[in-house]
């Protein structure tokens, strides 16, 4: 009966376990805004992405130009981009225009708006730089630029669809967490050996791990499907952003790994201690009476 006890704790805990990590994360990185913008702001210094970023806001600049009759030099402009991008003050604006997109997304009040999943580059586009450099030539810039990131409305994103994860991720990551606790506090409780109620509790962390590693590369072809719906330019900077969630990801499995790896270690080291610890029955030997008759 003890038995079945502590394999049904063992079975709660590690359940528990693999829906505490996936969701841990996503609710730091992904639901959460700020950590969102905090992740944008990571990607912001890979190369790629700034080099696909510098290319869109040369497009946009030139294309703006050219509606307002000047001809600006492609090399020009997509120079001061080039700068801009590799500057200290494009990862934080960048952050900021992702924290915009995050609203279209995750905040109900964006159904109200409606509308096609775009994001607005004018704050980066009003930079220093790039305003010394078209004004020379008699340009002005607009102070609002919209960027759309699908190509029409009629994907399948819409404004405010991952609302109900902002409502509920924080409440799933908590409970998952508390339940792994709670799954693991039994198992230790309710087990005879407690060295290999831990040894248990690692082989449940080197599952969850493992099997994380597995499921995000089985995922990440249903994630380029999703990101086949941005095109150009912003496909390579989504591209350049869902890696960095995934190094992020492998980070949270590779600490899940080596969690469980510490507790196996620590459950052989407390099954030997046990061993070495437990005293030897003592042997009774029966005495042989004598008797001696006066």
């Amino acid at each position: 009966m003890r038995l079945v006890a502590v394999v049904l704790c063992w079975i709660i805990a590690t359940t528990a376990l693999a829906v505490a990590v996936p969701a841990g994360w996503a609710q730091r990185n992904v639901i959460d805004a700020d950590g969102y913008a905090a992740l944008a702001f990571s990607a912001a210094r890979d190369p790629a992405l700034q080099k696909a970023m510098a290319s869109e806001l040369t497009t946009q600049v030139v294309a703006i130009a050219h509606k307002r009759g000047y001809s600006v030099p492609d090399a020009l402009v997509r120079g001061v981009a080039n700068d801009y991008t590799a500057g200290p003050s494009f990862p934080g604006q960048f952050a900021d225009v992702n924290r915009v997109a995050h609203q279209w997304l995750f905040t109900d009040a964006a159904r109200q708006n409606g509308g096609q999943w775009d994001i607005d580059i004018g704050q980066m586009l009003s930079n220093t730089s790039f305003k010394q450099t078209l004004s020379n030539i008699g340009v002005d810039l607009p102070s609002s630029v919209t960027v759309p990131l699908t190509p029409d409305a009629t994907t399948t994103l819409r404004p405010g669809q991952l609302s109900p994860l902002a409502r509920w991720g924080p409440w799933v990551s908590v409970g998952a967490a508390a339940l792994t606790v709670l799954g693991a506090f039994l198992t230790l409780a309710v087990a005879r050996r407690r060295g290999k109620a831990f040894a248990a509790l690692g082989v449940s962390a080197l599952l969850v791990g493992g099997g994380g590693w597995a499921a995000l590369e089985i995922c990440r072809r249903y994630l380029d499907t999703a990101l086949n719906q941005t095109t150009g330019n912003v496909r390579t900077i989504a591209d350049a952003m869902v890696s960095d969630a995934e190094d992020s990801l492998h980070r949270w499995l590779n600490l899940t790994l080596a969690a469980g790896g510490a507790l196996v270690v620590l459950g052989v080291v407390v099954t030997i201690l046990g061993g070495l610890l437990v005293t030897p029955p003592r042997q009774s030997a029966r005495g042989t009476r004598t008797s001696t008759r006066l």
